[in-house]
């Protein structure tokens, strides 16, 4: 699936060459594509325990290599698995750019319509996200640089996000996700910062059988920021029945909790717009969140 004009052509012979000649010792374990909604990376299962990831715009930056610290660096303080950077591909002239074999992470991703466990979910994403706000480190990358450093951070939100509901008349109710962003962009904000992940969805979560968290994925944008940014699992993926524990474990005010609905919708709806009709399943979730956040707006501080 092409997500953009200038995506790389990676298919499972040019992934399998590239590891042929760079990391001979993996040669001959086999080697199939993951069916992923991702946007990033295309990612391969490389035997029982690797996977490759190639970046579809390939860079030789250093990204890679920044990321691979970045993971190294957070997993001590994590309650769960999170991706390991096993080894660094050099870029090629079939493939211009740097691409990474990771340690495979079991489980599979949750869906909101079937999930086994959501009280014990629900308390496993609050623990995670809990550890997460409670590292200190010295680097402290922004979780999302191109905001501006001020004390109402979605304002630079507002335009895309504006736009993006107006694109969508017809397929939402575009009078009250304009109520509801409306609400939760005059929400104050104090500044406070904390590390944050900053897209716990579905996709870059995995479960066990018995529905509890296994691992998180994904941790390109994760940094420092608002802590309304990890709230994200309460409108993508969590029933209403959890909300309360969840944030009663995370302590979260009511402006908070209006960020965060705020955050997901803004999302939700960009994605909405730009992949209704070219990724099926990137398309449902951002929907579902939408509907969901729509539902929370009609009650008070939901």
């Amino acid at each position: 699936m092409t997500s953009h004009v200038d995506q790389a052509a990676i298919s499972t012979p040019l992934v399998r060459e590239l590891v042929a000649a760079q990391f001979p010792q993996w040669a001959a374990l086999p080697l199939e594509p993951v069916d992923s909604s991702g946007l990033v990376n295309a990612i391969y299962r490389l035997g029982t325990d690797l996977s490759v990831r190639l970046p579809h715009r390939p860079s030789i930056t250093d990204e890679v290599r920044r990321e691979q610290a970045k993971l190294a660096a957070l997993a001590p303080f994590l309650p769960v698995a999170i991706p390991s950077v096993e080894a660094i591909g050099s870029a090629t002239e079939a493939y211009p750019g740097e691409w990474s074999v990771h340690r495979w992470l079991a489980g599979t991703h949750p869906s909101p319509h079937a999930l086994v466990d959501p009280r014990g979910l629900a308390t496993d994403l609050a623990a995670f996200v809990d550890a997460f706000r409670r590292i200190n480190l010295p680097d402290r990358p922004p979780a999302y640089p191109g905001e501006r450093r001020t004390r109402a951070p979605m304002d630079s939100m507002d335009s895309a996000t504006r736009e993006a509901i107006s694109e969508l008349d017809g397929l939402i109710d575009t009078h009250a996700a304009l109520a509801s962003w409306e609400e939760s962009l005059a929400a104050p904000y104090d500044g406070r910062e904390v590390w944050v992940h900053s897209d716990l969805t579905p996709s870059n979560l995995l479960v066990s059988a018995e529905g509890r968290l296994t691992a998180v994925l994904d941790f390109e944008t994760c940094g420092v920021g608002d802590p309304a940014c990890d709230l994200f699992p309460v409108w993508y993926l969590l029933p209403a029945s959890v909300h309360d524990e969840f944030r009663a474990t995370l302590d979260v005010d009511d402006p908070t909790w209006l960020r965060g609905r705020g955050r997901v919708l803004s999302q939700a709806v960009i994605v909405l717009r730009y992949f209704k009709d070219t990724n099926p399943a990137l398309a449902n979730y951002a929907h579902h969140a939408v509907s969901k956040v729509l539902a929370a707006s009609c009650r008070p501080h939901d």
